[in-house]
């Protein structure tokens, strides 16, 4: 798998599309040219059977998106079958969307960037503020033609790995733990509800507190840039850092790349999947507890 770590930076004027877009485009999301493709990225895909967006596709998160034992994303291969099958070329421009205020989908949306394709925009608000603002619904799965998906990159420029954070440790990076305070400071291991993964609680040292949904305003969809640019020039964090940022297991910390990276257009932003699953099983490696 060839590497190009050099793919241009992608600043878009807007990587949302608001409900009132979509809303005038479903007849095109529901045609079977590939040209605009909804996907539904869930963890429980009960809600996408229940109900979804007409003519969007559903990607199960943790079936399709991360492996349970080897704690990786899908090799290009596996993308291809799992996008191609789904009706979508390299060439569609993508709608996300999703639980749990766009966790899934915006981790889809950073392992998409990390594979090149250029077109992607993420539905503001998910799936939370389509139903409750009343917007149109089915339960029919649609079904397209099959067609070619081939991935470029990899661009590593999006992603961070376990050494790049033991170098920052001793340089000018940024590094911001998106988790809940409680985890930050190694009170509990994982979010209430959901399975612990890692032997030790704390957080990297250095690590700057911003919880992943202080991007957000109460229903769920983003917050304005000024004020995200508030947020975290509040924090220390400019635009000319270097920022790596990390969750438990990659997807919180992808909404706040999508913010950094794509809203606010951050120059220097990786996503450190690996994350405390990762950093908190790892022998001898440092491990900073309390508030900062």
């Amino acid at each position: 798998m060839s590497v190009q770590p050099n793919q241009p930076q992608r600043i878009k004027n807007n990587a949302l599309v608001t409900p009132n877009w979509l809303e005038r485009r479903l007849d095109t999301v529901a045609s079977d040219t590939p040209d605009l493709r909804l996907i539904e990225v869930d963890l429980n895909t009960d809600f996408y059977a229940e109900s979804h967006i007409p003519g969007a596709v559903s990607i199960d998160w943790r079936q399709h998106l991360q492996h349970q034992t080897r704690r990786d994303i899908p090799s290009q291969e596996a993308l291809s079958d799992l996008l191609g099958t789904r009706g979508i070329t390299d060439k569609s421009t993508l709608v996300l969307y999703g639980d749990s205020s766009n966790w899934f989908a915006a981790h889809l949306y950073w392992m998409l960037t990390y594979y090149g394709h250029e077109d992607i925009y993420l539905l503001d608000g998910g799936r939370k503020h389509w139903l409750e603002s009343g917007r149109p619904t089915s339960d029919i799965v649609p079904s397209y033609t099959p067609r070619s998906y081939r991935p470029g990159g990899p661009y590593e420029r999006v992603r961070a790995y376990r050494h790049d954070v033991q170098r920052a440790l001793s340089k000018p990076t940024a590094l911001v733990d998106v988790r809940l305070p409680d985890e930050y400071d190694g009170t509990i291991l994982a979010p209430p509800g959901m399975a612990e993964s890692a032997q030790r609680g704390g957080h990297i040292p250095g690590a700057t507190n911003i919880v992943w949904s202080e991007n957000l305003r109460s229903d769920g969809r983003f917050k304005s840039r000024p004020a995200l640019t508030e947020l975290y020039r509040d924090h220390d964090i400019d635009s000319d850092c270097d920022v790596i940022v990390y969750c438990r297991i990659g997807e919180r910390s992808s909404l706040t790349w999508f913010v950094l990276s794509e809203l606010l257009g951050y120059s220097s932003v990786r996503n450190y999947d690996g994350a405390w699953t990762e950093w908190g099983n790892l022998v001898a490696a440092p491990v900073a507890t309390g508030q900062k």
